[in-house]
């Protein structure tokens, strides 16, 4: 073949082309040779002449150890040949050989004993570059060092995505021996939810010859399957060296420690997070019952599934607390919030019940301790100790609440309620740090209702001496039917110094008067009722309006720093007149039989408690049927719209003026007044008959 082959080229004729390296031995070059028993070269491939640099027409015919085999080293190599030919032992080593360019080379050979079919001897030699091999060997070595010892797991698949080989490592990630993968596919071993993602990305790669690197993953292994782990997933195809495709490799990389250490940052930041939005979120009232809500709102589902906030009932009386004992305690429920529907809404107290619960409750030692009470994982004998009765243990154990933490409420030094935490859908216990966000939140929740609690005590105590001052009833007037409304401010604020009068005169004469005192709280309340009292006296001696305006100013100047404004009118149904005073109010509404309604024009003049400044007195007709409304600033006033505008919308409610009166004052209250209305209202209404 080799002759044919060289007479074909010299011939001229095609030259057949050189195919790429397709095997190991191709990539080490091996040439061969065959020697006959005198040691002349019988056979000689065309490797063998690129390792030692004769064609076959100079080799063929030739003895080998001359050709090839320094002096020096001739003896040795005929021993060698000799023994292999008459023993059929072969022989395998090194030796240098002599290269056609002069050089000498290391060769590693495999000498054999071959023989034919007529008894003849000859001897197979097989020779390769014995650095090449060397090289090889330790690239070989290396790798399968590597491949052993490396805490990286790797796999070699087939271009089917089955297992030809695993190493150690991946046999230690997802606890399946070596011998078990091989054959199997990857779907039938890979712990992860999302396999189909990993074979459409490896089939990926095995078309298009593009790696996929650092492919995050997470599951849960055979070897630990309580738990999550995480792995960095590479993928790369396999090629000969003739670029027919072998497969594919997988490289995995356990990452769980960075996982649940970002997992870990991740939730960090979260609680964070959570108690940022709790300072803004909680306590933006001073209602106790919404600082419970807004407490419930943020606490799930972040924290818990199922989330109550309880108060003791005497903390929202305002009583001193006993020392706590082991008795039972009455608690007043205030929020309930639900992540998700469950039957566990139906376990606990509806907001506003008031219910006892034992001392051996959780949720009563949670406020008798002043401690949390945690039970990460809640069995059969824990649900009666949470829930209120029996038919709450059956609907806690149905909604599968399996983790319990409950949390006191406190505020300087005083324990009023507790924060009470279920976990059904998340499928992690409350452990230590659940405790310490929940204390966290529990505390700035619990400054908050402590404030409002105590606000709110202030405030009905306000409210309550304000309407004990203003009149119960409206007395029976001659010619004048009167209306009164009294509407302390929202929650947010504190109660104001707002007033009315209806004080009959002689002579079937009537006073009306509306009033407001600049300030807020018990304060404000008191001296409303001082400045009521002394209007009720100066009206008695029959004075000018401005007259009685002019003796409040005086007093008011004697009060400490209050401005007072006030309208004070008379009217007299004999002469249908109406003589009116202002001291800095609101101007009254007017509004006549068949006419548009109107705002009175007023001379203008400062508040009471200005001192110096005399208060004029102007007359109005009032025929029967017409209606005057005198009004307190809370009820046009906002923060957002000018005065003005708000004094137009007043005069729009006013267009269908025959309406009874007690329409009318619901009417302005509750088209005028917003539910987070800052100030106090008094509305006096009175139609001429």
């Amino acid at each position: 073949m080799t002759a044919e082959s060289t007479q074909s080229d010299r011939a001229g004729g095609p030259e057949p082309a050189r195919s790429r390296p397709t095997g190991l031995l191709d990539v080490l070059n091996v040439g061969a040779l065959v020697l006959d028993a005198d040691g002349r070269i019988v056979f000689w491939t065309p490797q063998a002449e690129e390792l030692i640099g004769y064609t076959a027409e100079e080799a063929l015919g030739k003895y080998a150890a001359r050709l090839i085999i320094h002096p020096e080293h001739m003896q040795s190599v005929t021993e060698l040949f000799t023994d292999v030919l008459e023993t059929g032992r072969s022989w395998a080593g090194a030796f240098p050989i002599r290269h056609k360019d002069g050089s000498t080379r290391l060769m590693e050979f495999r000498n054999m004993r071959l023989l034919d079919d007529l008894g003849d001897v000859y001897a197979l030699g097989i020779a390769a570059d014995h650095t090449l091999l060397q090289r090889v060997e330790t690239d070989l070595a290396l790798c399968e060092q590597l491949i052993n010892q490396s805490p990286i797991g790797l796999a070699l698949m087939d271009p089917d995505l089955r297992y030809l080989m695993v190493n150690p490592a991946l046999e230690r990630i997802d606890g399946i021996p070596a011998e078990d993968h091989v054959g199997r596919h990857l779907r039938e071993t890979l712990p992860f939810p999302d396999v189909d993602t990993v074979e459409s990305a490896l089939r990926q790669v095995l078309t298009t010859g593009t790696p996929l690197l650092d492919q995050y993953h997470v599951g849960r292994p055979p070897s630990d399957p309580d738990h999550e782990h995480a792995w960095s997933l590479s993928f790369y195809r396999l090629e000969d060296p003739g670029g027919r495709i072998l497969g594919a490799a997988v490289s995995v990389v356990d990452v769980t420690e960075r996982h649940r250490a970002a997992a870990e940052a991740d939730r960090a930041r979260r609680r964070l997070a959570l108690v940022a939005s709790a300072s803004t979120r909680v306590g933006t009232t001073l209602e106790v019952e919404q600082t419970a809500r807004e407490l419930a709102d943020i606490a799930a589902p972040e924290l818990a599934d199922v989330v109550a906030v309880d108060v003791l009932d005497s903390v929202l009386a305002c009583r001193r607390k006993r020392r706590p004992d082991n008795g039972p305690e009455f608690f007043r429920a205030l929020a309930l919030k639900a992540s998700h529907p469950t039957v566990a809404l139906r376990a606990a107290d509806p907001p506003g019940d008031l219910t006892t619960y034992d001392g051996d409750r959780l949720v009563t030692l949670c406020v008798h301790t002043g401690r949390p009470v945690l039970v990460r994982h809640v069995g059969e004998h824990d649900l009666p100790r949470i829930a209120r009765d029996a038919e709450g243990t059956a609907l806690l154990a149905q909604a599968g609440v399996h983790s319990y933490l409950a949390v006191p409420l406190i505020a300087h030094g005083e324990v009023l309620g507790a924060l009470d935490l279920k976990r059904t859908r998340n499928p992690l216990p409350f452990d230590e740090d659940d405790v310490v966000l929940a204390g966290e939140l529990a505390t700035r929740a619990a400054v908050a209702i402590d404030n409002a609690r105590w606000f709110q005590s202030v405030r009905n105590t306000a409210v309550t001496l304000q309407r004990s001052l203003l009149p119960q009833h409206p007395p029976r007037l001659t010619g004048l039917e009167v209306a009164s409304r009294y509407q302390p401010a929202q929650a947010t604020s504190e109660v104001g110094g707002d007033w009315y009068d209806v004080i009959p005169l002689a002579d079937d004469r009537t006073a009306l008067v509306v009033g407001d005192v600049m300030g807020n709280g018990i304060d404000a309340a008191a001296t409303m009722g001082r400045l009521r009292t002394a209007t009720c006296a100066y009206a008695d001696l029959d004075l000018d309006p401005g007259d009685v305006l002019q003796h409040l100013d005086k007093i008011t100047c004697d009060l400490e720093h209050y401005i007072v404004t006030c309208i004070y009118a008379v009217y007299d149904p004999h002469s249908r007149q109406c003589r009116i005073a202002n001291a800095g109010h609101m101007p009254p509404a007017l509004v006549r039989s068949g006419a548009a309604p109107e705002l009175l024009d007023l001379p203008p003049c400062a508040p009471l408690g200005v001192g110096g400044i005399p208060f004029g007195t102007t007359t109005v007709e009032l025929n029967p049927d017409d209606l005057l409304v005198l009004y307190t600033d809370g009820l046009v006033e906002t923060r957002l719209h000018p005065i003005d505008d708000r004094l137009n919308v007043l005069l729009s409610f006013l267009d269908e003026a025959d309406r009874p009166l007690e329409e009318i004052c619901d009417l302005l209250l509750y088209g005028l007044r917003n539910s987070d209305d800052h100030d106090d209202v008094a509305l006096l209404v009175a139609r001429a008959k």
